[in-house]
């Protein structure tokens, strides 16, 4: 088995370094040790494109000079020997992917769920999670980039990345330039019209980025009730929630999950922001996903 060096404690902070491409004023990189979860952010598209600009500012167009493989389950894939060489051409995402694509057309597919994190540290640096819960380490000059517990990790042909049924049936990344309100709107009115308008929100195939945070905020910004049926949501309101979206993600996929809204989300039992009612919890779907809401304002 590949075996990462363990980290050997903190890291100086007084030499001011940041990795190519990012500039003094970067808050990317001023929380450029901070895992996606280990403060308890959960990944949605705003935080994968977050990671994924902290990841370009040190792998794009460069050689790792070290892979390593500490997970049992990557053992016999021989991705370190696979890559040797191999310059990261691009770091892209979608909805909740993230893509390093190194030359000679390989790429290595990572989503995180609900469990996984990437970490960006320089060398030595203490990581936030224990070391055997890492599952890839890229080294490239004084920094390290971690991906930990990745339930999906996965080392493919670019074609496959063209092809695989799991990616071409997702729905338009949220965050995209292109995003295209009418398509957002024609692939919501194909679910299940008694599906409440808060799950049919996480349907990747109808939108992709949006998870539990950005679902139970924007049901909140448009004052619509999350258990509301989808064909009680007229269109402009369906519109609304993903405008909500469009605008806020940006932000906080730009300077870190910190900057998302906070008016609903894990503040059961507070007073509501605008009316004062208590904000409730519960879960929602067939997957149980948790939804906070106003019952006072949204309706």
């Amino acid at each position: 088995m590949t075996v990462a060096r363990l980290p050997g404690g903190e890291s100086e902070r007084t030499r001011g370094e940041r990795p190519p491409g990012c500039d003094s004023g970067s808050l990317l990189m001023r929380r450029a040790s901070v895992s996606l979860c280990d403060l308890g952010w959960v990944p949605e598209g705003d935080t994968i494109h977050h990671a994924a600009a902290r990841i370009r500012a040190v792998l794009e167009t460069r050689v790792p000079e070290e892979i390593l493989t500490p997970h049992p389950r990557h053992h016999f894939e021989r991705w370190p020997q696979r890559l040797a060489g191999r310059a990261v051409r691009a770091v892209d995402t979608h909805g909740k992917h993230l893509f390093l694509r190194f030359d000679g057309g390989m790429t290595l597919h990572s989503h995180l769920r609900m469990t996984g994190a990437w970490g960006v540290y320089r060398e030595g640096e203490r990581w936030r999670r224990a070391h055997h819960r890492a599952w890839l380490v890229l080294r490239c000059g004084d920094w390290e980039v971690v991906e930990f517990d990745g339930p999906v990790l996965e080392l493919v042909n670019d074609a496959h990345t063209r092809f695989d049924p799991r990616l071409t049936a997702l729905g338009q990344d949220v965050l995209g330039e292109s995003f295209n309100m009418e398509t957002f709107l024609a692939r919501l009115r194909k679910d299940d019209p008694r599906r409440p308008i808060g799950d049919a929100l996480l349907n990747q195939r109808t939108v992709a980025g949006i998870g539990n945070v950005w679902k139970s905020e924007c049901c909140f910004a448009a004052r619509i009730d999350p258990w509301r049926a989808l064909d009680e949501v007229r269109d402009e309101e369906a519109l609304a929630l993903v405008a909500f979206a469009r605008r806020h993600m940006p932000i906080s996929a730009r300077e870190g999950p910190r900057a998302r809204p906070r008016s609903v989300y894990k503040r059961a039992g507070q007073p509501c922001i605008r009316c004062g009612t208590s904000i409730r919890r519960r879960d929602q779907g067939e997957n149980n996903r948790v939804t906070y809401w106003c019952p006072g304002c949204q309706r």
